[in-house]
């Protein structure tokens, strides 16, 4: 995704917006190039919090790994929302048709349900208009409580500042769990994730603690998951003992050791090759297993 079009409608709200651009643009600072546009039908957007903003009118060219994401806005129903033209719904439409991914924050959901981009597909919102989004839209499915969901180049999340969640995990799945560390420490977010969400990226699951020696073991681990690196190394380059580390880790992790989080992101990056038309063998030996039947016995134990 070179390129990130915001969608803005009036009465915007401006974390919805912020936080999913705050992360792509901190991700091309560390060297992954993101153009962020800004598109409204309106050349001056106001937002829910009474700082106008401006913006495009025009569309930029977009091509399959380029993403639009409509942001959130305050009203007390989804009916009761802004108005969007049938031209920046037919764009959403024509966008997703062309291979490209369509992501919403919090509200912004009803604007890819009247587009159709919800019909068949798993799709969240905020709360506290769940109910009403699976009313207006009965052939999407709705999943409460949860921060995000991703069906088939659709994302959508949950309320405001879950739009941050939704950005991470997009950079995760773009450029591995280590660049979307990187992003989410540099932003300092203490990261969260719902841990029955299939979606949800082990590297945030898991990075909900504030002991930087296992922050640090976890980047090393993140950055090369796919490759062997035995505990008594990684105790070395962390700076403390073998049972230092294997104690604060677990306690940090809710249990896991080190070996078994690196499992954890193998397979999980192993999923996601495997849903892309990865076979199980490829997919073991692109995130290290030298034998397959680890991978398929790892995948068993999950599922």
């Amino acid at each position: 995704m070179s390129h990130i079009a915001f969608l803005l409608v009036p009465g915007l709200h401006l974390l919805d917006l912020a936080g999913p651009a705050q992360v792509f643009s901190t991700a091309a600072d560390f060297g992954h190039p993101y153009t962020l546009s800004y598109i409204a039908e309106q050349p001056l957007v106001p937002t829910a919090q009474g700082l106008p903003l401006v913006a495009r009118l025009d569309w930029p060219e977009l091509g399959p790994d380029d993403l639009i994401v409509v942001p959130g806005w305050r009203a007390p129903t989804l009916t009761g929302g802004p108005a969007i033209g049938a031209a920046s719904l037919e764009s959403l439409r024509d966008h997703h048709a062309r291979g490209g991914t369509i992501a919403s924050v919090c509200a912004g959901a009803e604007a890819l349900g009247r587009a159709g981009l919800l019909d068949g597909r798993r799709c969240t919102t905020h709360h506290d208009v769940q109910d009403e989004l699976a009313r207006r839209y009965p052939r999407a499915m709705v999943v409460r409580d949860v921060l995000y969901t991703a069906d088939d180049r659709v994302v959508t999340s949950a309320g405001i500042a879950s739009g941050i969640d939704l950005a991470l995990h997009l950079v995760a799945t773009r450029h591995g769990p280590a660049v979307a560390a990187q992003v989410a420490r540099d932003m300092v977010v203490y990261a969260r994730r719902n841990g029955h969400e299939p979606q949800a990226s082990a590297m945030l699951r898991y990075r909900s603690h504030l002991d930087d020696t296992v922050h640090h073991a976890q980047d090393l681990l993140d950055a090369r998951f796919d490759q062997p690196l035995p505990l008594p190394a990684l105790a070395t380059a962390v700076g403390v003992s073998e049972r230092t580390l294997t104690r604060l880790f677990t306690r940090a992790t809710g249990g896991l050791t080190p070996l078994r989080y690196q499992q954890t992101l193998r397979l999980e990056r192993a999923e996601h090759l495997i849903s892309h038309g990865a076979t199980v063998d490829a997919a073991a030996r692109a995130v290290g297993f030298g034998d397959p039947r680890m991978l398929r016995r790892l995948r068993a134990r999950e599922h």
